[in-house]
């Protein structure tokens, strides 16, 4: 495997990155500086150390990623034309294989939290309904949010021929005439729920932030349109939440 894909998918550095590194002297491949970003490592014997810190093989990758508005959780988007969270990365990040795919989908103008990864199985267990993954969103809606639309959101109510399991509602101080935003914890994801949620109270969502999915959390360290390799913690939490 070469060395920068080797980087590339411990999470450690991207193809650009690991140039610059191996320019600067600070990769060393078993005790000996490298002298490419291509040199050819064995990820099961050869020892990686970067800056200083030894590198851990990992086979598949994580990335989070603050989702903008207006782009599409998705690998591509043939029909539409849409800018896909994938076009955020490096070129060199949607030539991974296996290739790199958005764990969940937030709606086109759902901003906030996506990981990127192509660890399938664990991608699976973590979107399966019965898995239950905690997700929470911020929200801004139209009209004001009374006592009883806060207890009706919270119990569950009828979207459209399905019934919404019971949730999690944290409102904003706000004046007399009541709270506009706040934080929403679902455990399931269907289709446009939280709009189809609001609607049935007859409200409108105005703006919605996922602000975490399961152990991960959208950090000020991760502005809109800004991506980042997961840490190994991260991922550790991830591997445990899915297992």
């Amino acid at each position: 495997m070469r060395l920068d894909k080797y980087l590339s998918l411990c999470g450690k550095a991207t193809r650009t990155e690991t140039a610059r590194a191996v320019r600067g002297g600070e990769v060393l491949i078993n005790g000996v500086p490298a002298r490419r970003a291509d040199s050819p490592v064995e990820p099961e014997t050869d020892a990686v150390i970067l800056r200083g810190e030894p590198v851990v093989y990992r086979a598949f990758t994580y990335i989070l990623l603050h989702k903008p508005d207006g782009v599409v959780s998705a690998t591509e988007d043939r029909l539409h034309g849409e800018k896909t969270v994938l076009e955020l990365l490096p070129p060199e990040m949607t030539r991974l294989r296996p290739a790199l795919f958005p764990c969940g989908r937030l709606d086109k103008h759902t901003t906030g939290l996506v990981l990127l990864t192509n660890n399938g199985p664990l991608a699976h267990r973590l979107l399966a309904p019965t898995r239950h993954v905690e997700k929470t969103y911020t929200f801004t809606v139209k009209f004001p949010l009374s006592a009883e639309d806060t207890a009706a959101l919270e119990a569950g109510l009828d979207i459209g021929g399905y019934t919404t399991a019971p949730c999690r509602v944290e409102t904003d101080p706000a004046p007399e005439q009541g709270p506009r935003s706040g934080r929403i914890t679902l455990h399931e994801g269907k289709y446009h729920q939280i709009k189809r949620m609001m609607e049935a109270r007859h409200n409108q969502i105005i703006s919605l932030c996922r602000v975490s999915f399961g152990p991960l959390t959208l950090g000020d360290d991760l502005p809109s349109g800004a991506w980042r390799y997961a840490t190994e913690a991260e991922i550790q939490a991830l591997e445990a939440y899915g297992s």
